[in-house]
């Protein structure tokens, strides 16, 4: 496993993390092995690199890779998420973004009432593709003709590949899938991904399938969460929805991500989806269960479903005893909450 603690609060959380898989690994048996990697703000800041080319083949020989958050107010917004997320996510082509939407017991959501009956839905977002593939440009740039495009690249091998993953997701869970997009208004993009996903259908008789736009998405998402299941989406709207469902199932502070290349062929990549929280670095204020929650998913990929288990389960309990979620009325710091996870670990 390749680790890349980040910056601000990432490398407190990530050991955190890391500490919860290696507990996990004393009892099921098997073994990790880490390597750190410097990478994000100190390293670009220092040297003026991101992702040096020579990293990219040591981190490919890895089965994975556990990544804390990355930015810091001296670094110009784009370089690193352009440069070192973004091309990990091309490089190694992974091209699901897996996000799951599940409010704990316990966890006050932004919805007042919602229980976690209602709430546990898994989103793929499909990762590479998108209006973030890169494609545009500028005519005119600093004129008053300026033109700037942002194409929306969507292809059939790209969109059935994401939507083929998202009905495997759904035949191991409730078996309902939704697809989520805007075909009203995007008639091109969204009639390839209409038409793919109907297509796919067919194979998949016993999963029942829904349509919803994405403006609509996000109004059923507060209203009745409990309407989705599996959610299968483009890169943009799953990441605007993504974020919203994080606030509903108790905040983005315990939201997990997996940037997962199914396959096989290149590593997958795990992280926590908050930010870097450069105000909190060192109080022992940052929850660090956003990152457990990401190893569990990082080990279920690599097939250790029940130590997944496991770990996601520890950090639940855990989540029970705190006062909040963030900040310093949580009743324990950073490492004091790692270490209740790793001794419910062992209980």
């Amino acid at each position: 496993m390749a680790v890349i603690p980040g910056d601000g609060i990432g490398p407190e959380v990530i050991a955190c993390a890391l500490d919860a898989v290696e507990a996990a690994a004393r009892e099921f048996g098997f073994r990790v092995d880490l390597t750190d990697y410097d990478l994000g703000s100190g390293r670009y800041l220092a040297t003026g690199e991101v992702l040096p080319d020579s990293v990219v083949a040591e981190l490919a020989e890895h089965d994975a890779i556990l990544h804390g958050a990355v930015g810091t107010p001296e670094v110009p917004p784009g370089v690193l998420e352009r440069g070192l997320l973004l091309r990990l996510r091309f490089e190694f082509d992974m091209y699901v973004n897996f996000r799951p939407i599940k409010l704990y017991p316990g966890v006050s959501s932004a919805i007042t009432g919602l229980t976690p009956e209602r709430c546990d839905m898994e989103v793929m977002r499909e990762n590479t593709e998108g209006l973030y593939s890169g494609s545009g440009g500028f005519l005119h740039k600093g004129t008053d003709a300026e033109i700037a495009n942002q194409n929306s690249v969507n292809t059939r091998t790209g969109t059935e590949r994401i939507v083929r993953y998202a009905f495997e997701r759904a035949m191991r869970r409730d078996r309902r899938l939704t697809l989520c997009h805007k075909t009203n208004v995007l008639t091109f993009a969204g009639d390839l991904w209409q038409r793919t996903t109907d297509e796919v259908a067919a194979e998949y008789p016993q999963v029942e399938v829904d349509y919803v736009h994405v403006d609509a998405a996000c109004i059923h998402l507060i209203e009745s969460p409990e309407r989705f299941d599996v959610i299968v989406t483009d890169n943009m709207f799953g990441d605007i929805i993504t974020d919203l469902g994080g606030a509903i199932a108790g905040g983005i502070g315990l939201a997990a991500s997996g940037n997962l290349n199914p396959t096989g062929e290149y590593p997958s990549l795990f992280e926590p989806v908050h930010g870097t929280a450069p105000d909190i670095v060192g109080t022992g204020w940052a929850n660090p269960v956003a990152a457990v929650f990401s190893a569990a998913l990082c080990l279920e990929h690599l097939g250790e479903g029940e130590a997944a288990t496991m770990v996601e389960k520890a950090a639940a309990e855990v989540l029970l005893g705190l006062g909040a979620m963030a900040g310093p009325r949580m009743g324990a710091s950073t490492s004091e909450i790692g270490d209740r996870i790793v001794e419910a670990i062992g209980a």
